[in-house]
């Protein structure tokens, strides 16, 4: 009777144990108006990623990339979004990220503004003055990109390393005079009437993208289900420019942004995602050419070992 009470018992075990998700994918999502934010809303990736004895956690919202690519770092994260700014800066700070999808960046999704009530009408004004930016991302690119072509000297104008909360604040308070952003930030300041856009991306000539990041260890690992996820970020991604109104509202509930964004959220935030292929990498490499000669970091990282073609 005992040993027949111990064979139930085990049998029991290992039938939990085999329902049991064989992985774990832990994502870090950013308060960003992105595809890995609608997958999260439609919960697409569990739906893909069950089948395969993968478990979805998610972890966030994130205020940008920076916070989350240190979550990453610290071992308590294996995927995240970002751009191709942040993943250059977080590959000359030795983390190991690859990159394994690329979006190309809107010009309306991104752009430095300045009050309403500013004097400032032009790039060039922003001599002597202090820009709020988040450091060695799309922020500082954007503010040295905008003031190269003014031929304005870099260190004529003084950059404030903030987070974007605090940059809103600084902005709106007076202790900043512009700041350099992105969505959904960027369209919240000027849907309420608080700031002016100064220049957007086409402006400043800005070549940045969005870009979803895994660390390499997880990739090495579970390469099967990285290439899952890039499916599902590609299904949201199509699904998204056939419905940019709906997929503003789902940016503006996920995120708890003001109602009146989200007609500009779809319309600025859904370019085509694809693979990183050998021209989008080779893009990065020249964005990291650019940070290096503007001091914004010391030296060139290795960009060609930390991105992957996942649909090969």
């Amino acid at each position: 009777m005992l040993f027949r009470f111990a064979a139930v018992f085990l049998m029991f075990v290992s039938a939990a144990r085999a329902e049991e998700p064989a992985v774990t994918l832990r994502i870090g999502y950013l308060k960003g108006t992105n595809d890995l934010t609608l997958a999260k809303a439609h919960g697409s990736l569990e739906k893909a990623l069950e089948p395969r004895g993968v478990a979805v956690a998610w972890a966030g919202p994130f205020a940008a990339a920076a916070p989350a690519v240190e979550a990453m770092n610290g071992g308590a994260i294996d995927l995240t979004v970002g751009s191709s700014t942040s993943f250059i800066t977080s590959r000359a700070g030795g983390v190991k990220l690859v990159m394994f999808a690329y979006q190309p960046q809107s010009a309306g999704d991104e752009g430095i503004v300045v009050r309403a009530d500013s004097p400032l009408r032009s790039v060039a004004e922003l001599q002597g003055r202090t820009v709020a930016v988040n450091r060695g991302g799309t922020g500082e690119y954007l503010l040295v990109r905008a003031l190269n072509k003014a031929n304005v000297p870099a260190d004529r104008v003084t950059r404030a390393y903030l987070a974007p909360p605090d940059s809103s604040s600084a902005l709106s308070g007076g202790h900043v005079d512009a700041w350099a952003t992105w969505d959904p930030f960027l369209s919240v300041v000027l849907g309420n009437g608080s700031a002016r856009l100064l220049a957007d991306g086409a402006q400043v000539g800005s070549e940045n993208a969005i870009a979803y990041f895994v660390s390499q260890s997880f990739l090495q690992a579970h390469r099967p289900v990285v290439a899952a996820v890039f499916e599902v970020l590609r299904a949201e991604n199509v699904w998204a420019r056939g419905h940019r109104q709906e997929a503003g509202e789902i940016w503006v509930r996920e995120l708890g942004l003001p109602a009146g964004v989200a007609a500009r959220l779809g319309e600025y935030n859904t370019d085509p995602l694809g693979p990183v292929g050998p021209d989008e990498a080779t893009h990065v490499g020249h964005i990291a050419d650019w940070y290096v000669e503007n001091h914004i970091i010391p030296a060139r990282p290795d960009i060609a070992s930390f991105v992957t073609d996942i649909t090969r």
